[in-house]
């Protein structure tokens, strides 16, 4: 019987046996072929695997479990369930000047830029659900008064991740005269797993919102 694991994302395998579970460094592909083993009827066996995570993106780990029956030498597969390891597990709410947020801004070479499509009408409370579902900070907003509530919103929102890695966000929206919102979500990062993971995060929250 064989355990074959895989990753999808910036993940890598170092050691298929070592003592224990432990996260360990970066790349999308096996570093050592997993060994074999023999089990007789009714054994079990625990197969511990090595991984590192140092850097911050939305991953996935999958595989395949194969085996031999000895009675007829017929090879048999059997495929793991995913497990997704989710890119808010890494971002932390932080803070920084509007000066450094600037500098950082112009020197991020990535950037996701989505379009706002949600059922919210309220952009102080598009911008409230995106900064708690993105354990982002709102450094600064600024809004535009209407007759009831703001029509226009601006704001640009910080977080950090659990590796140091800066994310930054700008929001700037507007409710139009069908009460619904329109505008961009601009998401910048040193690396581009932080930028696209967190625009999935982003895309994830308007598609489930409500008004």
């Amino acid at each position: 019987m064989t355990v074959e694991l895989s990753t999808r994302g910036d993940l890598k395998f170092r050691s298929f046996f070592p003592e224990h579970f432990h996260f360990k460094s970066l790349c999308s592909r096996i570093f050592e072929r997993p060994q074999s083993m023999t089990i007789g009827p009714f054994d079990e066996t625990i197969v511990h695997h090595n991984i590192k995570i140092s850097s911050t993106e939305s991953s996935y780990i999958f595989g395949t479990i194969s085996y031999e029956d000895s009675s007829d030498a017929s090879k048999h597969f059997i495929t793991l369930s995913d497990i997704h390891l989710d890119v808010m597990t890494h971002i932390r709410p932080a803070t920084c000047s509007q000066e450094e947020f600037r500098r950082m801004w112009s020197e991020f070479e990535w950037e996701n830029r989505l379009v706002v499509n949600t059922h919210l009408s309220s952009p102080s409370l598009f911008l409230s659900l995106i900064a708690s579902s993105t354990n982002m900070t709102t450094l600064q907003s600024h809004e535009a008064p209407g007759l009831q509530a703001s029509q226009f919103l601006s704001a640009t929102l910080y977080a950090k991740s659990v590796f140091n890695e800066d994310a930054l966000m700008n929001i700037s929206i507007e409710r139009d005269e069908k009460k619904k919102l329109v505008g961009v979500v601009r998401i910048r990062a040193k690396t581009q797993g932080i930028a696209l993971s967190l625009g999935d995060r982003v895309t994830e929250i308007q598609r489930t919102s409500t008004t």
